[in-house]
């Protein structure tokens, strides 16, 4: 009897078909929203596709070409080593991109559980939850992505590692408010009256109805990401030479701001143009996406 009960339960899907259909037209009308896609789409392709934009070794030093301003042979200008700053930047991106998206990632498989979990069951697994979060929000993220890497050590996996941690509270509180209104809705009601187990009410009826902000968040916290493993690699303790990365690059051309500006503008110019389009897509994905914000 339980069981074909379950099956009459109304759908727990809040972003259901029509409403993602109105919010990707809406979308599509978002100009903001679309030049941040056109930029990360852009930088996406150049990274994915950098062995073939800049065939040669971006490590490579050439210290007869070294501090060569913009020209045709190298439309960014050279490095101190002599090194052609586009190549480099194609390559930093594939760098500065993955640690964007798997710490992205990292804050979303641990924070999301966590959320989920703390919002639901209350009590003392909330408590517990919620102190731990608070300790965490405690320190700027990225003073606790810094103070991670000085203990993890430097390099791209500990680096990524460093910064995905910094993202796990905000998920886990975003998450979690969520889920204390939803809990308390008619079909959530329904689902534990004909006992239906917990976590199927939490994959089913709850995570579906939490994605839509976690979405938007989470493509904000993309741009928070490159700029958290540019500021590392900046201060020295991220990503280390000759490995090509934005904020690296940008640490080691401030030596030469007045001699050879080029050397640290142009990766500081593909931090701000990678940052600027994943604040503009978060902002048209929440205006487009969030039920408070109404549909034109």
């Amino acid at each position: 009897m339980a069981s074909q009960n379950i099956d009459t339960l109304p759908a727990a899907e809040a972003v259901g078909s029509s409403q993602w259909q109105r919010g990707v037209a809406k979308m599509l009308r978002n100009r903001a929203a679309m030049v941040g896609g056109v930029i990360i789409v852009v930088f996406l392709l150049s990274a994915l596709f950098a062995p073939i934009l800049y065939p040669k070794n971006p490590n490579a030093p050439n210290l007869i070409h070294s501090l060569e301003r913009p020209s045709a042979s190298h439309l960014l200008g050279t490095d101190q080593l002599g090194r052609d700053i586009l190549g480099r930047i194609l390559y930093g991106g594939r760098v500065s991109l993955t640690i964007a998206l798997g710490s992205v990632a990292m804050g979303l498989l641990f924070g999301i559980p966590l959320g989920l979990v703390s919002g639901y069951f209350g009590g003392k697994t909330d408590f517990l939850v919620q102190r731990l979060t608070d300790i965490m929000l405690s320190f700027p993220p990225f003073i606790l992505a810094l103070a991670l890497v000085a203990v993890l050590g430097v390099g791209l996996k500990n680096t990524l590692i460093s910064v995905g941690i910094a993202g796990i509270p905000h998920t886990i509180r975003i998450t979690r408010g969520c889920v204390l209104s939803i809990r308390e809705q008619v079909y959530v009601e329904a689902a534990r009256a004909v006992g239906t187990r917990d976590s199927v009410i939490l994959v089913r009826h709850i995570l579906p109805n939490v994605m839509v902000p976690i979405i938007v968040n989470s493509t904000l916290f993309l741009g928070m990401a490159i700029l958290f493993a540019a500021g590392l690699g900046f201060l020295g303790v991220g990503i280390q030479p000759p490995t090509p990365e934005w904020g690296t690059m940008l640490g080691s051309g401030r030596s030469y701001l007045f001699a050879a500006p080029h050397v640290a503008t142009f990766p500081g110019i593909a931090i701000f143009l990678v940052v600027l389009g994943f604040n503009l897509l978060g902002d048209g994905l929440r205006d487009a996406l969030d039920p408070r914000m109404g549909y034109e």
